[in-house]
């Protein structure tokens, strides 16, 4: 009796656990769906799965319910984001704004479906979404995006929010004083390369108020992404410490890492030699501080050389580094893992020969760096690398520069390239994931890669008809046909810092290289008159099609009209130039309104978001300035790099410097005088900089309906396209 008893307790003990975590489980997705789609929760039903590897399974069940099976909640949401994109013809925006348009009935499922995924690890992020999209978010946008990634299967997200907090204790405790920590710091939107150790203090310093609050904000994320069975990549010390550390430590073997995208000496990093004890010390603190605040997944991104010089290029010496950086990791968190990118190997491919990328990745053991083989649209470092030395990676698609808006990204080769990877990319190509510098409005090239992580078994043409199927909400053959010639056509060249002619400086004579196409403008505007023959555009996904085409479009065409205006500049055909000036000013208007018709196509979001962060009405304009300047002037010699062409941004900014150009030029011919370029761009610099310090409102005001205009701009331009 005795021993009946122990047994039935051991199976209790046992059995309770388990039984709790498929309970967990459940009820996280569950959550997940009420957050989604309220009103259709008593429609769905999940289930817990004992399979070890990921995968889900969707069916109809006799009580005339979808229920939804995996091995955990995050196997179960890419299974709900299945049902609804192709039963049920809908997108889930990473926007929170956005609702899930949902059909009045849900559809049923006629066989039982059942997927496995083909990788294990599905990363997502860059440390720059961090300053060109994510900078002042609220939970409420996080809350999103996390239900976003677990859609799509993301289980290992970058999360670097709210260190400075972390950094903040470490310093203090070390010595350092209130100023010198918090003017180390740049200001918010900066911070992605302030932790890539690239700029110190640029529109700095920090207020103790951003630090407080991403505290919180990081618990949250955190908390979220863990529930949902990811693994976040936390940071680690990569060796970036302030300058002002000297003073506490005169002896310390720390040097300057240089020049960085043209900043000055005040804002050049400082590197502490790893094999420094100082190094394994402030390792610890911050490990340690971070890991009472946060926890830890025991994964963390390291990355101590990011588009800048290391002290020395000799192997030996950046075997040591790695090696030791390592040890100071595993001496503080025995289980640590490093995660870094690939970035600098493909940025300074010169400097970064075999021997030095060997040295690096040998100085720390086998499979305890994983790489994110970073652009892999452009440059697949794993085929150039001997497959990284057999240390695990995970291969990336970048997809996006500084939160561009242009139309631009191989899509259908980077999966063709993706599908090699997975058959020839050797045992240690663990994972799929994007690298993505910002979010932008287009998502789909990021659905599309990270869904060849599941063995869904669409080819190209089937996933695209889907996806123009759910942008409109049904089977529509003209939209199929835009979104075909867009995949295969237009989506062609690799992904770089691009945008249309208007959000950049003008230049007589010369055009940004950002603008050039490998396209027919012809192509693009048949695309836009299939998306413009949808019955009509009650889908967000829709609308923001037809909003991205069309800016494009007539983008494209104002390179056109702006040649002709330089040409006839040359000829001093004064009645030619007016007309031509004209219709460049005709288009900025058009392009500007186009794009009002949506929230996160114009700077009033961008603008109200940095202001909303705070109460203080001195932080709100320091927070107003940090996001003018990011997406204008950046710093250094970055000017326009995170261009966008948004409503708001082209009529208060890009159509001054437009209309300063043109009417310097006009004034040149009829004064029978050379235009000077050197006077506009010191005249245009001087606009510049003031209009970054400004703290004029910026409202966003929409006028009529999207497709009524839509339409006026493709019966007035239409002739001039073809």
């Amino acid at each position: 009796m005795k021993h009946i008893y122990y047994s039935l307790l051991l199976f209790i003990m046992v059995a309770l656990p388990i039984q709790a975590k498929s309970d967990g489980d459940v009820l996280v997705a569950e959550s997940m769906l009420k957050r989604l789609i309220p009103a259709y929760v008593n429609q769905f039903q999940f289930k817990k799965t004992d399979s070890e590897k990921d995968i889900f399974r969707i069916e109809s069940t006799s009580n005339s319910k979808i229920q939804i099976s995996g091995n955990n909640a995050n196997s179960m949401a890419v299974g709900l984001n299945y049902y609804l994109k192709y039963y049920c013809l809908t997108t889930v925006s990473w926007y929170a704004s956005q609702p899930v348009e949902m059909p009045e009935t849900l559809p049923e499922i006629p066989e039982p479906i059942e997927i496995p995924a083909k990788v294990d690890q599905r990363f997502f992020l860059n440390y720059c979404t961090f300053g060109y999209s994510m900078p002042f978010w609220k939970w409420v946008d996080w809350e999103r995006f996390i239900d976003w990634m677990a859609l799509n299967g993301v289980n290992m997200p970058l999360a670097i929010t709210g260190q400075e907090a972390v950094w903040y204790k470490v310093w203090k405790e070390i010595g350092l004083k209130d100023q010198e920590i918090l003017s180390y710091f740049t200001g918010p939107v900066y911070l992605p390369w302030h932790r890539m150790a690239n700029i110190d203090s640029w529109n700095g310093p920090l207020p103790m108020e951003w630090l407080e609050n991403q505290v919180d904000l990081q618990k949250k994320i955190l908390s979220r992404e863990r529930e949902l069975n990811m693994k976040p990549v936390l940071p680690a010390f990569n060796g970036h410490v302030p300058a002002a550390l000297k003073r506490i430590y005169p002896d310390a073997n720390i040097q300057s890492l240089g020049k960085w995208a043209g900043f000055s000496r005040q804002y050049h990093c400082s590197f502490l030699n790893p094999e420094e004890p100082l190094f394994s010390l402030i390792q610890k603190k911050f490990l340690k501080e971070q890991t009472l605040l946060f926890g830890t997944d025991h994964i963390y991104g390291v990355d101590p050389f990011n588009e800048v010089d290391p002290p020395s290029w000799e192997p030996d010496y950046l075997g040591k580094v790695s090696s030791k950086l390592y040890h100071t990791l595993t001496e503080a968190d025995p289980k640590a893992e490093w995660l870094q990118m690939t970035w600098m190997f493909y940025f300074d491919r010169k400097k970064w020969t075999a021997p030095r990328i060997e040295a690096l990745l040998k100085g720390v053991p086998d499979n305890k760096m994983f790489l994110l083989d970073y652009h892999c649209e452009n440059v697949e470092l794993w085929k150039t690398t001997n497959y990284f030395h057999g240390q695990p990676f995970i291969w990336c698609y970048l997809g996006n520069f500084g939160g561009n808006t242009a139309i631009t990204g191989n899509v259908k080769e980077s999966g063709r390239r993706l599908d090699i990877a997975l058959r020839e990319g050797g045992d240690n190509m663990k994972g799929i994931g994007s690298t993505l510098e910002g979010l932008d409005v287009v998502q789909f090239p990021y659905e599309y890669i990270l869904e060849k992580a599941w063995a869904t078994n669409k080819d190209d043409e089937a996933w695209v008809n889907a996806l123009a199927d759910r942008h409109v909400g049904s089977v529509s053959l003209p939209v199929r046909e835009a979104w075909q010639i867009l995949f295969n056509d237009i989506y062609v060249q690799v992904p770089k810092t691009a945008g249309i002619l208007p959000t950049y400086r003008p230049k007589m004579g010369e055009n940004s290289g950002r603008t050039k196409t490998n396209y027919s403008n012809k192509q693009l505007l048949l695309v836009w008159q299939n998306l413009l023959d949808a019955s009509d555009l009650r889908r967000d996904a829709l609308r923001l099609d037809v909003i991205s085409v069309g800016r494009q479009l007539l983008g494209n065409y104002f390179l056109t009209v702006k040649n002709e205006f330089d040409k006839m500049y040359q000829t001093k055909d004064l009645a030619a130039l007016n007309m031509r000036a004209s219709e460049m000013r005709e288009l900025l208007v058009d392009i500007d309104k186009l794009t009002s018709y949506h929230d996160y196509t114009s700077l009033s979001k961008w603008i109200s978001d940095a202001r909303g962060l705070s109460k203080d009405p001195v932080i709100q304009d320091y927070y107003a300035k940090n996001a003018r300047n990011l997406v204008t002037t950046w710093g250094g010699t970055l000017n326009d790099y995170a261009s966008r062409a948004w409503s708001g941004l082209i009529s208060d900014y890009y159509s001054i410097r437009w209309n300063m150009y043109i009417d310097a030029v006009l004034r040149a011919v009829k004064s029978k005088t050379e235009f000077n370029q050197k006077a506009l761009d010191d005249a245009i610099k001087q606009f510049e900089d003031h209009w970054v310090s400004s703290n004029k409102q910026v409202e966003r005001k929409v006028e009529g309906d999207l497709m009524n205009y839509a339409h006026f701009l493709l019966n007035k331009y239409k002739t001039r396209l073809e």
